[in-house]
């Protein structure tokens, strides 16, 4: 979230990762307790300008579940809550026709009405345009100049026959503080048993291909480089192997093969003493640990030394402390708020990350604990499988030594 004052004085962003899946609140009514749970922190932070980045609007079942977008969107839009947001964009990829375009993203952005002077780029006209009204986007994003939208290429992750991962990058500027918010969905990880077998794994790579080919991609020539933020589901995992090798140090590995192929179907740990107890089964979507509370236990801590996806994007990206649970994969049972599903090895997938000259945004003096804030939203509610990750900080403004040129900007 950006939290902001009138531009002479100071702005305040939220940026919001993993907003929703829509099919889940078909299943489960949860559109109530999702938009109470962000409402609530909008009342607490009180931002003036929101992001919201959503991944798999519509979920698996897209065709039945478009029309639970539009409504989700409406409300948002509507809502008393929300009534200070005079001004909205939102951007929704619903056309999921498309094999050769659709990422299923969604971008969501509202600006409270004292904030004034706040600007958008045009990509095609290469200036930036001023935000008046609600607008909303969807179907053929690729032909609206105010973002850049692309697929990645199907190579990429050949075991999908349909992949929805991509990004969608926006470009905004608050008085002289240009900044870029991109949407991110990359590849997940298909099978625990294919995730173990080396450390790291072939999704991290492929992650990793992924994740720079965005980052070249928003940093190349075509236009000004300026800060950014790169948030959404990074499909970050926990190094499985490495994990797995802490989780049961002690115990004895039980190899299930199929039949006919010899393919491995099924990984149990027992443990050597203690009437052999069952520890972990793993399987292809299982991941069904003994005692589940380790992953929740003061957040989730002993488990960051596992998390190292990041690690060789260290000098391009920058991340706040994490000091929230793993935020993927919760149950969608909506009397389980804290519970984990066993289909994966809990893992932080949604993140909010910045460049450097970002990083130099977010991290003022006048940034004290209680401006800026790095958390979940709705830890003791069911959100969906995923708990929303958000950022919110204030933006100093005048703070423009990585911005457009104000000849550039056009009312």
């Amino acid at each position: 979230m950006i939290n902001g004052n009138r531009m002479h004085l100071r702005s305040s962003l939220s940026l919001i990762s993993k907003g929703l899946n829509t099919y889940a609140f078909q299943l489960d009514n949860l559109q109530k307790t999702w938009l109470r749970e962000f409402y609530q922190t909008v009342q607490s932070h009180k931002p003036h300008f929101i992001a919201v980045h959503c991944q798999e609007v519509g979920g698996k079942n897209y065709e039945a579940s478009m029309s639970h977008v539009d409504c989700f969107v409406k409300e948002l839009l509507s809502s008393d809550a929300m009534k200070e947001y005079s001004r909205a964009r939102v951007y929704l990829d619903e056309n999921y026709k498309s094999q050769e375009h659709f990422t299923a993203l969604g971008s969501c952005y509202f600006l409270h009405e004292s904030l004034k002077n706040i600007h958008q780029f045009d990509f095609k006209a290469k200036k930036f345009k001023k935000v008046v009204g609600k607008e909303i986007y969807s179907d053929t994003l690729e032909s609206t100049p105010m973002l850049e939208k692309e697929k990645f290429p199907q190579d990429y992750f050949p075991e999908c026959k349909w992949s929805r991962k991509g990004f969608i990058r926006t470009r905004w500027a608050l008085a002289d503080c240009a900044f870029d918010l991109v949407n991110i969905h990359l590849f997940h990880d298909a099978s625990n048993i294919l995730a173990r077998e080396k450390s790291p794994s072939v999704y991290s790579g492929t992650r990793q291909k992924a994740l720079g080919f965005v980052l070249d991609r928003i940093t190349d020539q075509r236009f000004e480089k300026v800060p950014y933020f790169v948030f959404g589901d990074f499909n970050f995992r926990l190094d499985t192997r490495q994990v797995i090798e802490s989780l049961c140090s002690t115990a004895t590995m039980q190899t299930v093969r199929v039949g006919d192929t010899n393919e491995v179907e099924k990984l149990i740990f027992r443990e050597s003493e203690n009437d052999r107890e069952v520890v972990l089964q793993l399987e292809k979507k299982l991941f069904n640990y003994i005692n589940q509370d380790v992953f929740r236990e003061n957040n989730g801590t002993l488990f960051l030394q596992f998390d190292r996806e990041l690690s060789c994007f260290k000098e391009r990206l920058h991340e706040l402390e994490i000091a929230f649970p793993p935020s993927y994969p919760y149950s969608e049972d909506s009397s389980q708020g804290k519970q984990y599903m066993d289909t994966r090895c809990p893992a932080w997938c949604d993140r909010v990350l910045m460049s450097a000259t970002a990083k130099d945004l977010v991290l003022k003096p006048e940034n004290e604990d209680k401006n800026l804030v790095y958390d979940n939203i709705g830890s003791n509610v069911c959100m969906g499988d995923h708990k929303p990750v958000y950022l919110s900080f204030r933006l100093t403004a005048g703070a423009g030594k990585w911005c457009q040129r104000v000849e550039k900007i056009s009312a």
